[in-house]
């Protein structure tokens, strides 16, 4: 056999073997190369071993992209700012996904619609939300969310439980039902047009005096409320309990000896620190006697803010309600540290925290500003064309003819879809 020969030989020899090695690691009989760590009988000091064409574990959340565990909570934050949303930081709005499939928004701000819709969960299963006062930056966005959530998906009456008030006219039913009345025209409009099963609200209205008293109980989770105090009588706090985790979501309040008490062995807490003092003075152009009595009176110091979470030792304290910029968070961090140094998150829009038993993670969320609706999880229900509202004939009357430019769109679905929808 010649040189020549075996050199060639040998050749093909080498890819036979490297032919059979990379059938087996893709069959799966030997065991492929780490992703991210490296082998555990590694040396401990050897560089991590990376695949070049695997997968390595995210240090970021992008929605849709992992499961959430039989015994997990996810919450994702939709708005963390301050009364007037900015593009940064919609106001207040915490969305808490949970592992048995249930979803409950916890206030939905101005400007937070938007940032529910960039998690791109499907609407028919964030159909509950929970009030904690009426502030327009705790509940500015339901409008949005309640048309725009119908139209895009919900199949269903978008449910909402909130504190009554001192007067029924400072209650949430008397809010919704005026809310509703402030829409007709934008429903009307929609009527024989779109599924009609979603534009309608449930209104679970409770006493805002409460303590500690259940507002919900369904598949296993049960919310309570109790009492805050802010502004007027009636804003209230709620806690989540499900599978062992709890989770506390204060809404706007002074520190108050309910919150202190039923706030205690939290998973995961959430209360209101606002921006300090001197910031609003010179951030907001608050007058000094305006800052100091919505500062610290109104709302909550960051130095109250760790007071608190040192009373209530919770596993994560979560502090919300200012505008998180390079040259405000030093100063909240510094402040909070007075009096608390536990746990903390400073929580800014799109963050998201995964909670079960054994850790919490905290990460940013990824999201597509490009994002469309999810898909509906439900078949459509074909709109009734005979509860339109027509058009006055003044208004008809100024249609120009435009037929003959539309047909070839009729023409082209009609025979895709297997219809025979005429023009009006």
């Amino acid at each position: 056999m010649s040189l020549e020969t075996r050199k060639q030989l040998g050749i093909w020899g080498i890819l036979a073997i490297g032919f059979v090695i990379g059938f087996a690691v893709a069959s799966g009989a030997t065991k492929p190369e780490p992703t991210a760590l490296a082998s555990a009988d590694a040396d401990a000091n050897a560089a991590p071993r990376y695949s070049p064409v695997k997968a390595r574990d995210r240090d970021f959340y992008t929605p849709n992209s992992e499961d959430l565990g039989p015994n997990e909570m996810r919450l994702l934050a939709c708005g963390t700012g301050m009364p007037t949303a900015r593009p940064k930081q919609a106001a207040s709005c915490w969305l808490l996904e949970l592992g048995n499939g249930d979803k409950f928004i916890f206030d939905v701000g101005t400007g937070s619609a938007e940032r529910i819709s960039a998690f791109q969960i499907p609407y028919n299963y964030i159909d509950k939300v929970f009030l904690s006062h009426l502030h327009t930056d705790h509940f500015g966005d339901l409008d949005a969310l309640f048309v725009g959530g119908a139209l895009a998906g919900r199949q269903k009456p978008l449910r909402v439980w909130g504190p009554s008030g001192d007067t029924p006219e400072r209650g949430t039913k008397y809010a919704l039902e005026h809310l509703e009345k402030a829409l007709t025209w934008d429903l009307d409009g929609r009527k024989g047009l779109t599924d009609p099963r979603g534009y309608h609200f449930e209104v679970h209205e409770f006493d805002y005096r409460g303590i500690n008293q259940i507002v919900y109980q369904e598949n296993g989770v049960t919310i309570r409320s109790f009492p805050a105090i802010h502004s007027l009588d009636g804003p209230v706090s709620y806690s989540l309990e499900w599978n062992g985790l709890k989770f506390v979501f204060g809404g706007d309040t002074f520190p108050n000896k309910w919150f202190a008490e039923y706030a205690k062995d939290a998973d995961l807490a959430i209360h209101e620190c606002f921006i300090a003092v001197p910031d609003m003075i010179t951030k907001f152009k608050f007058t000094p006697q305006s800052a100091l009595l919505v500062g610290t009176q109104i709302h909550t110091a960051p130095e109250a803010f760790g007071s608190v979470m040192s009373m209530i030792k919770p596993r994560m304290a979560v502090a919300y309600h200012f505008f998180k910029d390079f040259d405000t968070t030093p100063e909240i961090s510094r402040r909070i540290a007075k009096t608390y140094d536990g746990p903390l998150s400073l929580a800014v829009d799109y963050m998201v925290w995964n909670i079960t038993k054994d850790e919490i993670r905290v990460r940013m969320a990824n999201v597509d500003e490009d994002v469309w609706p999810p898909p509906a999880t439900e078949k459509p229900q074909l709109p009734d064309a005979s509860l339109r509202i027509p058009y006055s004939k003044q208004i008809s009357g100024g249609k120009l003819d435009m037929k003959n430019v539309i047909q070839p769109t009729y023409d082209e679905i009609n025979k895709k879809f297997r219809l025979t929808e005429e023009q009006d």
